[in-house]
């Protein structure tokens, strides 16, 4: 019997069994719909938590600290310039 590790360690095998038929039965549009979905909470998210903690900056400040998280600040420094010239 082949032994996989468990994708979710706070989900039972069966429930988790379960999911994965789901997703496994699920067209691929609708896979591409979740994923973006999931992207555009955890970016909404990430811009709630760089507002709390950057309180008064502009949007574009704002959205400018988000490229650096996520391409990491090298890669956003080299597309976008250093974050102090960007207003």
């Amino acid at each position: 019997m082949l032994h996989r590790t468990r994708l979710y360690a706070d989900t039972s095998a069966e429930a988790e069994r379960v999911l994965l038929a789901i997703y496994g039965r699920m067209p691929i549009w609708r896979k591409i719909e979740l994923i973006e979905d999931a992207n555009r909470t955890a970016r909404h998210l990430a811009m709630v938590g760089l507002q709390s903690r950057h309180h008064g900056e502009s949007v574009a400040k704002l959205r400018r600290r988000l490229l650096g998280l996520v391409l990491g600040e090298e890669t956003a420094r080299k597309i976008y310039g250093p974050l102090d010239h960007d207003q």
